[in-house]
């Protein structure tokens, strides 16, 4: 599976057999559906709904408009056992192997520490919610500071395999690929 955050909560998990897109925010996706494509989406926060004015097909709420570059998708909007494009997803209020955990909104560095430890994830994903660089730098310098570890070099994808998931909590900074 390899990984891309594209800015605030956004990520794309890519894998053999499908694409799932985690939180794709207005600019990334556009109300005319340009940008980030998927066969599975989600939606962890109301911030990052699709924009009312989006021109695609509704989503099973019925309420939601879904960009054209998502209409296609499976919207996974519950808890539940899913199946899609041979991909099984078990729909779930918590997270666990690779935990993508925002810094610096309302979720503190101690809290976002607290959350880590009962979570117990492989590997944990920042991602920095902030409005200039400088908060963001501070944001995730009191993360690191609080999970005991300095801020590892940020790289541009990360691939994850059952086999080569580390034994012990791992934290992977990665780069941003889209507009914030």
């Amino acid at each position: 599976m390899e990984l891309t955050w594209y800015g605030r909560t956004c990520v794309r998990m890519r894998g053999r057999d499908a694409v799932v897109v985690a939180d794709p925010y207005p600019s990334i996706v556009g109300p005319t559906g340009r940008g980030i494509t998927g066969e599975i989406v989600t939606f962890s926060h109301p911030d990052d709904a699709p924009l009312g004015k989006a021109k695609g097909k509704l989503s099973r709420d019925g309420t939601t408009a879904m960009p054209t570059s998502l209409e296609n998708a499976f919207v996974l909007d519950g808890p539940g056992e899913y199946e899609v494009r041979d991909v099984l997803i078990t729909g779930v209020r918590t997270y666990r192997d690779v935990a993508c955990v925002p810094v610096g909104g309302v979720l503190s560095a101690p809290r976002a520490g607290e959350l880590i430890a009962q979570l117990d994830p492989r590997i944990v994903v920042p991602m920095p919610l902030c409005d200039d660089e400088a908060d963001c730098a501070d944001a995730l310098a009191r993360f690191f500071h609080e999970l005991g570890g300095a801020a590892p070099s940020a790289v541009a994808r990360l691939s994850v395999l059952p086999s080569n998931l580390p034994s012990e909590t791992t934290t992977v900074l990665l780069e941003a690929r889209g507009r914030t």
